[in-house]
C-alpha cells in the first residue's frame, strides 16, 4: 500500500495518509480514529465492515456519502464509494459487481484483542477464521461458500413451509454437493495451518511446548447424506438444518491437551497469535506475496516476552500498528517505523 484517501468516514472528515512499506504506527487516545482506519483498510481487502453489517453507519454523521481510494506502490487502485444506503466498488477504475473479484486484491492479516479470544470463544468465531483466510487464497472457495449458504437459507425456509419428501431429495443433494467440496477445502487448510503454526509455536516456547491444530468437521464426506436425511424430522421440527458445514469447529492441543479446557491464558493468547503469524506464511505461499498485518491495539494485551516476538517477527512486512500509547519497547525496537499521531479523526505525521 502507498496511500489511503478518506473522506467523511466515520469520524474522519478528510484524511490522506501516505504510509511507509515497512510498520507504520498510528497513536492516540480511544475514540479518536485509529480503529476507523483499520475498518477502511478491511473495507478495500473484504468489501465488508469488520465491525457492523448496517453499511450506513460507516458514513459520517450527518453526511449521505463517504468514500475510501487506496492506491498500491504499482499504480493499482481500490475505492470504495457509498451514498446513501447504496455502496460501489472500483478496482482500477472498474466497477465490480462480485466481492469475490476483490477479493486477493489486498491480502491483508487482521489480529484484534478480540482475535485472543479465538480459543475460547464459540465456534462460529473459528469458522469465520477459516473461512477469512480460504477466501483470500482461493477465490473459488468464496462462491462455494456463497452457494452452500444461499441453499442453507432456502431448504431452512422450506422446512417451516409443509416440505414434500421430493423438494428435500432437491434441496439436500444441492446441499451436500457444495458442502463436501468445503469440507476438502478445510481439510486442506488445516493441514497446511498445522505445519506452520507447529513451527511458530514451538520458536515461541523455546521448544518445550507443542500444538496441533485439529479440524473437527461436523459432517464428513462419508456420513454426511445419511446424516442430514436422518435428521430430517427433527430439522422440521426446529425449523432449522442441524447437519452440516455450518456446524464445523476447530480444536487446539498444547502437548496433547485441549487449550480450551487445560490452557492457560497466556498460553491459549500464544496460540491466538501463532495462528495470525501462520496466516502470513500461508498467504505468501498460496501467492508469493506477502499480506499487510493490520494490529489493533493489540500489544497491551500481550505480555512482555510475547510483544517482544511480535515486534521482532513483523519488521519485514507491511504492517499497520495502533496503539494508545509510544511505549519504550515499540520507540526502541521499531526506529524505522512511521509514526502518526491521531486526534478527532485528523492523522499527524511524526511523534
Amino acid at each position: 500500500m502507498q496511500k489511503i484517501f478518506l473522506k467523511n468516514f466515520r469520524n474522519i472528515d478528510e484524511a490522506l495518509i501516505e504510509f511507509s512499506d515497512s510498520v507504520n504506527i498510528f497513536y492516540g487516545q480511544n475514540a479518536q480514529g485509529k480503529t476507523n482506519l483499520i475498518e477502511a483498510l478491511y473495507l478495500c481487502a473484504t468489501g465488508r465492515s469488520i465491525r457492523t453489517n448496517i453499511e450506513q453507519e460507516m458514513i459520517k454523521f450527518g453526511s449521505s456519502i463517504a468514500s475510501v481510494k487506496l492506491a498500491f506502490f504499482n499504480g493499482e487502485t481500490i475505492c470504495v464509494n457509498f451514498e446513501n444506503a447504496k455502496k460501489n466498488i472500483f478496482v482500477n477504475g472498474t466497477q465490480i459487481t462480485k466481492l469475490g473479484e476483490l477479493l486477493g486484491k489486498l491480502p491483508i492479516v487482521i489480529f484484534s484483542p478480540e482475535d485472543l479470544q479465538l480459543i475460547k470463544s464459540n465456534p462460529s468465531a473459528r469458522r469465520k477464521f477459516m473461512d477469512t483466510e480460504i477466501c483470500q487464497i482461493n477465490k473459488f472457495y468464496y462462491y462455494k461458500l456463497k452457494q452452500y449458504y444461499r441453499i442453507l437459507h432456502q431448504r431452512n425456509a422450506f422446512l417451516k413451509n409443509n416440505p414434500t419428501v421430493e423438494m428435500f431429495d432437491v434441496w439436500d443433494n444441492q446441499l451436500i454437493e457444495h458442502g463436501l467440496k468445503i469440507i476438502n477445502e478445510r481439510e486442506k487448510f488445516i493441514q497446511k495451518i498445522n505445519e506452520q503454526a507447529a513451527k511458530i509455536y514451538s520458536h515461541i516456547t523455546n521448544a518445550n511446548e507443542t500444538l496441533r491444530v485439529i479440524y473437527k468437521p461436523n459432517v464428513t464426506s462419508e456420513d454426511f447424506a445419511t446424516k442430514i436425511k436422518k435428521h430430517r424430522d427433527y430439522d422440521i421440527f426446529n425449523g432449522s438444518t442441524s447437519n452440516g458445514i455450518h456446524k464445523d469447529d476447530l480444536t487446539f492441543e498444547i502437548n496433547g491437551k485441549s487449550a480450551k479446557i487445560y490452557g492457560s491464558q497466556g498460553q491459549q493468547k500464544t496460540v491466538a497469535l501463532t495462528l495470525k503469524l501462520a496466516e502470513i506464511n500461508l498467504i505468501h505461499e498460496a501467492t508469493s506475496k506477502f499480506p499487510v498485518l493490520l494490529l489493533d491495539d493489540i500489544l497491551s494485551e500481550l505480555d512482555e516476552s510475547r510483544r517482544h516476538f511480535l515486534i521482532d517477527y513483523v519488521k519485514k512486512f507491511q504492517v499497520v500498528l495502533t496503539c494508545n500509547n509510544l511505549e519504550n519497547l515499540i520507540k526502541k525496537n521499531l526506529t524505522a517505523a512511521k509514526f502518526f499521531r491521531v486526534q478527532c479523526g485528523k492523522f499527524f505525521n511524526g511523534e
